[in-house]
């Protein structure tokens, strides 16, 4: 990390406790000083190969939720909608009577508003976006210039269910558990796997059991979440990217009074790494405890909105 990295969030609000942690998991020029896609570096052809090696029966579990008006957006994040469908053609011959006829619809909604990957460019702070690139090259017109959703140019490797509610014996943690890097070892201890370079890891708090028996209010707050501490602890493992089941990923309300999304502030702008809200891990835990296997060939290619700073993702487990 270079003196201008370590000293570019001077004056900033944010606490020394956030600063001396964002030093110690900066990325910033780790793969050149052009790079986009942070940590998705670690996610090699080798990690790949490895990864398709984890298959062993060919059972796929989805973890997406249904995009539906009801989604689990409740409006305390401004425009952030659930999706509105609208259809714009029914049965109609466009060539004439007798003619083959299409339907057609249309999708308005928040690219976050359902299971979805942040872009790096989601967050910033003190006015930075990863790498070091000035947080207004993200702009009204264009979105993101640098490090948008689009830069990714796929995202298959091997995925690691760290179960941490079925580690504890709970369905569900407690809405004020954070996450810590203890429960995380505790999770892959008891999963029989090493987390490693490359992998994608998914963390599994229980949380969206709450949503889905019909209480999304419940379900977004208060929520656990992952610990300030955890970044630390991908970090050193060198993971590709991080997913959950909750809505704000991180505890909410935060461990320290009106520090707000500390978190994500690290993962995407001081690691580089996507994170991933909403994802349903409901079915997962329960075929990795059948088979008592927790890694798998995980597929979560992002859809690549141009500029986007997040986007929908409809991502597969494969066992």
């Amino acid at each position: 990390m270079s003196d201008s990295v370590s000293t570019g969030s001077a004056g900033s609000a944010l606490p020394p406790e956030f600063h001396d942690i964002a030093k110690r998991v900066n990325n910033w020029g780790r793969w050149g000083a052009e790079d986009e896609i942070g940590t998705l570096n670690l996610i090699t052809d080798e990690v790949v190969r490895e990864a398709a090696a984890t298959i062993r029966t060919g059972r796929r579990v989805p973890l997406a939720l249904p995009l539906r008006e009801d989604g689990v957006q409740t409006g305390l994040i401004p425009g952030r909608i659930n999706p509105l469908h609208t259809m714009v053609q029914i049965n109609q011959e466009l060539f004439g009577p007798g003619t083959v006829a299409t339907s057609d619809d249309a999708v308005t909604m928040g690219l976050q508003a359902a299971t979805h990957w942040d872009a790096l460019t989601h967050a910033s702070h003190s006015g930075k976006i990863y790498n070091g690139r000035p947080a207004d090259t993200i702009t009204a017109h264009t979105g993101a210039r640098f490090s948008g959703i689009d830069k990714v140019p796929h995202l298959v490797s091997r995925g690691v269910l760290l179960d941490v509610a079925r580690t504890k014996g709970v369905d569900r943690l407690p809405a004020d558990h954070a996450v810590t890097p203890e429960d995380l070892e505790q999770a892959e201890e008891f999963a029989g796997v090493t987390v490693r370079a490359g992998d994608i890891v998914l963390v599994r708090t229980g949380q969206i059991q709450t949503y889905l028996v019909g209480d999304k209010h419940a379900y977004a707050y208060p929520s656990p979440g992952l610990s300030i501490r955890t970044p630390e602890w991908f970090h050193a493992r060198d993971v590709a990217a991080v997913a959950n089941d909750t809505l704000t990923f991180e505890i909410f309300p935060p461990e320290t009074e009106n520090l707000w999304l500390p978190v994500h502030a690290l993962h995407l702008v001081e690691m580089g790494m996507l994170q991933g809200q909403n994802w349903n891990l409901e079915k997962l835990s329960t075929a990795c405890a059948e088979v008592s296997r927790y890694s798998f060939l995980l597929s979560a290619m992002p859809e690549p909105f141009i500029g986007g700073t997040g986007t929908p993702v409809a991502p597969v487990a494969v066992l």
